[in-house]
């Protein structure tokens, strides 16, 4: 019980986050739209964002989060404050020379995700690369923090975190820009503050709840306190564990900085229009593919080492027909209602009617492959729980490069949306893979009904997208910008029409949505 109510409460503080990030998106494309400053805002703050993610929240976190855990359960709290002194103390030190080496090398990391831009835009970029890049120092001590708090099952504040810069970017878009623009400053730098501020209230949060606990990290930055945390065994076991990870976690990411490179040599605003319809992407991939993931991870990883096969087996074809279920219908409404969706969402101030279908397209391309980037979720740790990292590794890399391989042929055809559908193809390749590896290798055994329960889906499916289609040709949504009361209540008439018509459809079939979901 204490583990449901955990993983519900991260899950509403996690849904809490994407809502507040969906309405920092609406605020800068209010205020902001697709220019070319945008661009370059986009450009600078995904450089700390790559590298949190890639470091903070990737390599160090696969590494730093178990060794706490079982430093803890071995050898208790006192070993455990130990270890978090040594390894906040190095990196701290790493994080000053990092922050410091990226604010000197900020035209470098802007040049290389971004070629393509024009030297005013390229300026801009770089300045406000160099204003946000402490921003990776700031979340990486936030990651260290989160690791602590998790191992002692405080998971609220570190899911609630993200909040906080979300909250401080609206307030900077909505107060900071005008005040910047009276000031004749260029008003996307309000957004600059409102970032680095983010990142002081999160780390300020997480201080004091650690304060809480009394695990404060106490910092020795002295050469013989660095020298003397280095030749702590933990943190080198860090250091070591993090290399294999850091080759995982990269993958991904290298494929966004290339997209990203690509898309800089494309229309002004290209960026920008990519970021928008992946704020969508976040809500079924959250909300449905990491939900799945945490549910499921541990039974599966408990079912491996007890030897149920059987169990393991029927864990995965449980996740898979979630996946199926709920996936195909948000597929189905992305490709056909996207436009309507992007309108409601981000049509207004200066966002124009032109912005309105450049979202459009790369979100359809996004959607073709939303059932693979969740099914992922459910396929790679089925590897993980036989503790198999390399395979989901090595396939990983093969889907970068065939990913790329399609972006020739895509974006000369589509432009930015060619790499949003890339990214799509990619993910149903990879998903795919990962499905075949794990049924050739025995580890999972379709269960019998397949056949049915896909002829089920493929109705329900068509009949929304019957009702879907129909709902996108009687209402005329770009008119709508000047009612938006109108057109907000419109879109929420088709959401709340369209699960119905789906569930009581799927239903009609004799699928019982109520027992898959509830499986024990």
């Amino acid at each position: 019980m204490n583990l449901s109510k955990a993983v519900f409460s991260v899950s509403a503080l996690t849904m809490l986050s994407r809502i507040s990030g969906l309405v920092r998106e609406q605020i800068g494309a209010h205020y902001f739209g697709a220019s070319a400053m945008m661009d370059a805002f986009n450009i600078a703050f995904r450089i700390p964002n790559l590298l949190r993610r890639l470091f903070a929240e990737g390599a160090f976190s696969q590494a730093f989060v178990p060794l706490l855990a079982a430093t803890r359960a071995r050898d208790g709290d006192q070993a455990t404050r130990e270890l978090v002194d040594a390894v906040a103390s190095i990196l701290a030190w790493t994080l000053l020379l990092v922050c410091a080496a990226g604010v000197i090398a900020a035209p470098v990391l802007v040049w290389m995700l971004a070629s393509g831009f024009a030297p005013h835009t390229n300026d801009a970029a770089v300045l406000m690369t160099r204003w946000m890049f402490p921003y990776i120092g700031f979340m990486s001590l936030v990651a260290l923090g989160a690791g602590v708090l998790n191992t002692y099952k405080k998971f609220a504040i570190p899911a609630f975190t993200p909040v906080l810069l979300n909250i401080c970017m609206i307030t900077a878009a909505c107060l900071g820009a005008p005040w910047f623009k009276t000031m004749g400053i260029e008003p996307i730098y309000a957004m600059t503050a409102g970032v680095m501020l983010g990142g002081l209230l999160q780390l300020g949060v997480q201080i004091y709840a650690l304060s809480q606990l009394g695990m404060t990290p106490h910092l020795n930055l002295s050469p013989s306190g660095i020298k003397t945390a280095w030749a702590d065994a933990g943190v080198r076991r860090v250091a070591t564990l993090m290399l294999p990870a850091l080759l995982g976690v990269s993958v991904a990411h290298i494929s966004a900085i290339i997209n990203l490179q690509i898309a800089s040599h494309l229309q002004a605003g290209s960026i920008s229009w990519m970021g928008y319809a992946e704020r969508f992407m976040e809500f079924p991939t959250a909300l449905l593919g990491v939900a799945l993931g945490v549910v499921l991870t541990p039974r599966l990883v408990a079912a491996k080492a007890s030897g149920d096969t059987a169990e393991y087996s029927a864990m995965i074809d449980w996740g898979l027909r979630l996946v199926v279920l709920l996936a195909v219908p948000c597929t189905v409404a992305l490709l056909l209602f996207a436009k309507p969706l992007v309108a409601t969402l981000y049509h207004y101030g200066v966002f124009s009617n032109h912005d309105v279908t450049q979202v459009t397209t790369p979100l359809m391309g996004y959607a073709v492959g939303l059932i693979g980037l969740i099914a992922i979720k459910i396929l790679a740790p089925g590897f993980y729980a036989s503790q198999d990292m390399k395979t989901p590794v090595k396939i990983a890399i093969a889907v970068l490069i065939i990913s790329q391989l399609l972006n020739i042929v895509l974006v000369p055809l589509f432009a930015h949306a060619g790499l949003a559908l890339s990214i799509g193809l990619g993910a149903l390749i990879n998903a795919l893979w990962l499905l075949i590896g794990l049924i050739r290798r025995g580890s999972y055994q379709p269960v019998a009904g397949w056949g049915k329960y896909f002829a089920q889906v493929f109705f329900a499916s068509c009949l929304l997208a019957a009702f879907l289609w129909w709902a996108n040709q009687v209402v005329d949504w770009t008119a709508l910008r000047s009612d938006i009361l109108m057109r907000i209540v419109l879109l929420a008439g088709v959401i709340i029409a369209s699960v119905a018509i789906y569930f009581i459809a799927v239903m009609g079939t004799g699928l019982k949505v109520k027992a898959l979901i509830k499986r024990q």
